[in-house]
C-alpha cells in the first residue's frame, strides 16, 4: 500500500488524445519525495535541452505536493513545471487553493501532459472517468468565467477548476493559470498550456488518502495547528506588520504598506518615492480595501486567511492576495482603487500580476522617451490609467506593439532596439523581478536572487530576518526562542549583525556565513515544494511551524519512510542540483547568475565575484555554477554526470540553447494553424 501519496499518475498524450493511468515507482519517493523533485526527475529524463517550450515534445506537469490532501495544514500546493518560454529554462510556479488535494481524492498524484491537442480543449477528472473534452465555446473567455462555465456545464458544483484566458491562449510569455483562490503566475507557465490547446483542467475526487501512522500523524499536525495560534498571538516586534505573523504577507487584512511603497520602485523600478505614505494615505487606502474587501478567505486546510474576495462595484468578483494589489498601483504611478480595478481584468485574462504591470511601465518610459512613438501606439489614451488598460488588451491580444511586449521586457528590448535594453533592467535571467532598489549589498540577498532556479524572490528568502534588529536587547529575544534553526551558529550571525553592517562591518556575518544562511533558507523552500506545504507555514516566514526539526516525523508518520534531518537534507540536495542540471545543460552558466544592475545603490563587484566563488564552492559546484562530478555521484546522480560528460559540459562544451528566432518561427507557425 501507498502512503500518503497515491502512486498513480495522468498520462495525457494531447496531440493523439490518449489518456493513461500509470503507476509510479516508489523508490522516486524515497529520492526525491514528490512535488517539484520528482517534477524535475521526469523533465530531465524526457525533456532533452533541445527542445523548445512551444514544442510537443516540452511537458506540462501538473503536480502535487506528497503531504497535499492529508491532514497536512497548508498542505495545498500544486507545483507546474515545464521549460519557460522567458527563460528558456525549467519554469515552475506554485498555487494554492484546493485543485491539488482534489487531484490527490481522485487518486492521482500528478496530471503529466504532452502533445498539442488539434483544438481547444479541456480535462475532465472525475475520479476513474477521464475525459477530453471540447473546449471550443470558451475560447476567448476569462479564467474565472471559464472555471464557472465549466462547473455549470458539469453540473458540478464541487469540481477544482485551473484555467487559462485570453493570454494563455495567445501564448503570452507572462500567462498565468488561475485557479480560484490562487494562481501559478510565473515564467510563462500559462503560455504552455495554451501552445498545447488546453483551456483548462477539472477536477472532482472522492477518494481517501492512506497514513502509514495516522494517529500520530494527527497528533503532529495539531501540535502544528497549537503553534499557528500561539505565533499569531506573538507576532515578531520589530518586524514591518505584513510579515510580523505567519502566512503569505498579510497584505489584503493589513493596510499598512509603509515598507513597500516607500522601499520598492514606482514604474518600471525606477522612482522611489519616500514621501508617499503618510497617515493620510494610509486612511484612504483603509477606506477603499475594506470597501472592495468582502471576506478574507483561506486554502485548502488552513486558517491563514492570506488572501481576499474583492468585489468592486460594477466589476465581476475575484480573489487578490499578497502584494499583486499594489503592483498594477505602483506601475501607474496611481492610487489602490485603480490596482483593484486592473488587476480584476489582469485576472480574467490570466497574465502574472508582477511581471506585467512591469512591462506596460516599460512600454510607456520607451514612449516617453521617443524610442516608441505613436506609429507603434496609435490610439494610445492620453490619460495615465487609460494608457494601462489600453496596453493590457493589446498585450493579451498580442495586437500592434502588444506582440512584442508580450515577450516580456528582455525579448521586447532586443527586438525593439533604440537603446530599449537600458530600460529592461530589472531582470534576473530574463523574467522580470519585483521593483525593489535598497541601499547597501546584502550578500545573503544578493547570493539568493542569483543562484536561485525560480528567478523570484519570494521562493528563495525565508526564515533569516530581512534586516537586523537596532539594538541588541532586540536580537537577544528574538534568538531565545528561535528553535527553528539547523543549528546554533545562525543565532551567532544573528547577533552580531547589526544595522547598515551589509558590507564593510566586521559584525556582519561573513562570506561564508552568507552561504550557510543562503542555504538554509534554499532547503526549506525545496521541502516545502516537494511536499505541497504553503509556504507561509514553513520557508517564508519568520518562526513557522514547519521547520527542518519536526519535519522529518510528519513526513515519516505520513509516509512510513525512516528519514532524519541528514537523510532530509540529503533528498533537498539531489532535487536542487536534479534542478540545476537541468538548467545547466540547457545553457545556464555564471554569467547568467547576477541581479538587476541598480538593484542596490552601491555595489561591490570584488564581493559579489568572492559571493559567488564560496557559494559555488560551498555547493560542490565548479566556477561556472556547475555541479561537480563528485557532487552528483554523492547524491546518487550519476546518470546526470554522465550525460554532462557525454555532452562535454566539463569541457566547456553545450548543446545549443534553443533559439528566440526559432521559437518565434515556431510561435508564429502555431498561431496561423490555429
Amino acid at each position: 500500500m501507498r502512503y500518503a501519496e497515491t502512486g498513480f499518475n495522468l498520462e495525457i498524450d494531447l496531440s493523439r488524445g490518449n489518456i493513461e493511468k500509470e503507476q509510479t515507482d516508489p523508490r522516486l519517493t524515497e529520492l526525491h519525495l514528490g512535488g517539484l523533485g520528482t517534477n524535475a526527475k521526469i523533465l530531465w529524463d524526457r525533456v532533452p535541452p533541445e527542445v523548445e517550450p512551444f514544442s510537443p515534445d516540452n511537458l506540462l506537469i501538473f503536480s502535487t505536493g506528497l503531504l497535499c490532501g492529508t491532514p497536512a495544514v497548508g498542505a495545498n500546493r500544486t507545483i507546474v513545471s515545464t521549460v519557460s518560454p522567458q527563460t528558456l529554462l525549467m519554469g515552475y510556479s506554485m498555487m494554492g487553493g484546493f485543485w491539488a488535494p482534489e487531484l490527490k481524492f481522485a487518486g492521482y498524484d500528478k496530471v503529466i501532459l504532452r502533445g498539442k491537442s488539434p483544438k481547444l480543449v479541456y480535462l475532465w477528472i472525475n475520479n476513474d472517468k477521464v475525459e477530453i473534452r471540447d473546449a471550443s465555446h470558451l475560447q476567448g473567455k476569462g479564467a474565472v468565467e471559464t472555471t464557472e462555465l465549466i462547473k455549470r456545464e458539469l453540473k458540478e458544483p464541487k469540481a477544482q477548476v485551473a484555467a487559462i484566458g485570453l493570454a494563455g491562449e495567445n501564448r503570452v510569455y507572462m500567462a498565468s493559470i488561475e485557479q480560484g483562490r490562487s494562481s501559478a503566475s510565473r515564467l510563462g507557465i500559462g503560455a504552455v498550456m495554451g501552445d498545447k490547446r488546453l483551456k483548462a483542467i477539472a477536477v472532482r475526487g472522492t477518494k481517501d488518502i492512506n497514513l502509514a501512522r495516522p494517529a500520530e500523524f494527527i497528533e503532529l499536525c495539531n501540535e502544528v495547528l497549537q503553534y499557528i495560534k500561539a505565533r499569531e498571538e506573538h507576532p515578531v516586534p520589530g518586524v514591518m506588520p505584513i510579515l510580523a505573523g505567519l502566512g503569505s504577507p498579510q497584505e489584503m487584512r493589513i493596510v499598512d504598506e509603509e515598507w513597500h511603497t516607500t522601499n520598492f520602485m514606482w514604474g518600471n523600478a525606477r522612482t522611489r518615492r519616500r514621501d508617499f505614505w503618510n497617515q493620510e494615505v494610509e486612511e484612504k487606502w483603509r477606506e477603499i480595501q475594506e470597501n472592495v474587501r468582502t471576506r478574507l478567505i483561506s486554502c485548502y486546510n488552513c486558517p491563514m486567511k492570506c488572501g481576499a474576495i474583492i468585489s468592486v462595484p460594477g466589476i465581476s468578483t475575484y480573489m487578490m492576495k499578497c502584494f499583486s494589489k499594489l503592483t498594477y498601483t505602483m506601475a501607474a504611478y496611481s492610487d489602490l482603487d485603480f490596482g483593484f480595478k486592473i488587476a480584476q481584468r489582469a485576472t480574467e485574462y490570466g497574465v502574472d500580476g508582477f511581471s506585467t504591470p512591469q512591462v506596460m511601465a516599460f512600454a510607456l518610459e520607451l514612449y516617453e522617451a521617443g524610442i516608441l512613438t505613436d506609429k507603434d501606439m496609435p490610439g494610445i489614451p492620453s490619460d495615465n490609467e487609460g494608457r494601462f488598460y489600453w496596453l493590457l488588451d493589446r498585450i493579451v491580444r498580442r495586437e500592434g506593439i502588444g506582440d512584442v511586449l508580450a515577450n516580456g521586457t528582455y525579448w521586447a528590448a532586443k527586438k525593439i532596439g533604440k537603446g530599449a535594453e537600458e530600460y529592461a533592467h530589472n531582470n534576473i535571467k530574463k523574467h522580470e523581478q519585483l521593483p525593489l532598489k535598497l541601499g547597501m549589498l546584502n550578500p545573503v540577498y544578493f547570493l539568493m536572487y542569483c543562484t536561485g532556479e525560480k528567478a523570484n524572490i519570494t521562493q528563495i528568502e525565508g526564515q533569516f530576518p530581512q534586516s537586523p534588529f537596532p539594538t541588541m536587547e532586540e536580537r537577544e529575544e528574538f534568538v531565545k526562542d528561535w528553535i527553528q534553526v539547523p543549528d546554533e551558529k545562525f543565532k551567532q550571525y544573528l547577533l552580531k549583525w547589526e544595522l547598515r553592517g551589509e558590507y564593510g562591518n566586521p559584525h556582519y556575518p561573513d562570506v561564508q556565513a552568507s552561504c550557510y544562511i543562503v542555504d538554509w533558507q534554499e532547503k526549506m523552500h525545496y521541502i516545502d515544494d516537494a511536499l505541497g506545504i504553503c509556504a507561509g507555514l514553513s520557508s517564508f516566514p519568520l518562526k513557522p511551524p514547519y521547520h527542518i526539526h519536526n519535519y522529518p516525523t510528519i513526513i515519516s508518520a505520513a509516509t512510513g519512510m525512516d528519514i532524519d534531518e541528514a537523510g532530509l537534507t540529503e533528498i533537498t540536495k539531489r532535487n536542487r542540483n536534479l534542478l540545476r542540471a537541468f538548467n545547466v545543460r540547457r545553457g545556464l552558466r555564471r554569467a547568467d547568475e547576477k541581479p538587476p544592475e541598480d538593484h542596490w545603490k552601491k555595489r561591490y563587484p570584488e564581493l559579489e565575484e568572492e559571493l559567488l566563488d564560496a557559494y559555488y564552492q560551498f555547493k560542490g559546484w565548479n566556477n561556472q555554477g556547475i555541479p561537480t562530478k563528485e557532487t552528483l555521484d554523492g547524491l546518487g546522480l550519476d546518470y546526470v554526470r554522465g550525460d554532462f560528460e557525454q555532452r562535454g559540459i566539463y569541457n566547456g562544451g553545450k548543446k545549443k540553447r534553443p533559439g528566440t528566432k526559432q521559437a518565434s518561427q515556431k510561435s508564429k507557425k502555431a498561431k496561423a494553424e490555429n
